[in-house]
């Protein structure tokens, strides 16, 4: 059985994003489950907003291929996403629309179809990011994706955190560790 590969990010590019903290927590466990994480920062990938015009005239850009690249090598994703004003933010949606893109003859949705992605949130609000879970719950399903039914929002993000970007409440900290052993333990099932 081969090992599953797994790409994490957050759906921000602010430093010190809440949300890229999250996603390296729920990375070590996926790490810990046996799996090939690779974490990424979308502030790496800069992208112009998607435009269908853009793209007929001037291809596909450059740091798009490199992203869709990195989809298309995993077998699954490990998702954090900021809440903006309650979905999800700007930055993540056009990676997706971008990622999204046909090339060539490859098939519609290839990056995303039949991959697994565990999501999760951190918000300084009182629900945490979970009305922008919703939203990327319903896009990744529609375009293929099985999104684990598990999923966490940590509310009060602010004040969440200590100085080594862990969280401060032991079970928190393990509940989104446990969202990247699932993750690999789910596609090392799928993969078998």
């Amino acid at each position: 059985m081969s090992t599953p590969k797994i790409l994490a990010f957050a759906g921000s590019t602010r430093e010190g994003s809440f949300n890229k903290k999250l996603a390296k927590i729920a990375a070590e466990g996926a790490k810990s489950a046996g799996a090939d994480v690779t974490f990424i920062d979308l502030r790496d990938y800069p992208l112009p907003l998607y435009d269908q015009d853009l793209e007929d005239r001037e291809g596909f850009p450059e740091n798009a291929r490199k992203l869709k690249d990195l989809f298309i090598e995993s077998d699954g994703f490990l998702i954090a996403s900021p809440e903006y004003n309650s979905s999800l933010s700007g930055v993540l949606k056009n990676a997706i629309d971008w990622v999204s893109r046909p090339q060539g003859d490859e098939p519609m949705l290839f990056p995303f179809r039949g991959k697994a992605a565990a999501i999760m949130s951190a918000s300084p609000g009182g629900l945490g990011g979970m009305r922008g879970l919703i939203h990327l719950r319903s896009i990744l399903g529609n375009i293929g994706m099985l999104v684990l039914p598990d999923q966490k929002a940590i509310s009060g993000a602010g004040s969440a955190f200590d100085d080594s970007d862990r969280l401060k409440d032991p079970q928190k900290q393990e509940a989104i560790e446990q969202l990247g052993v699932k993750l690999a333990q789910t596609l090392s099932k799928l993969k078998a």
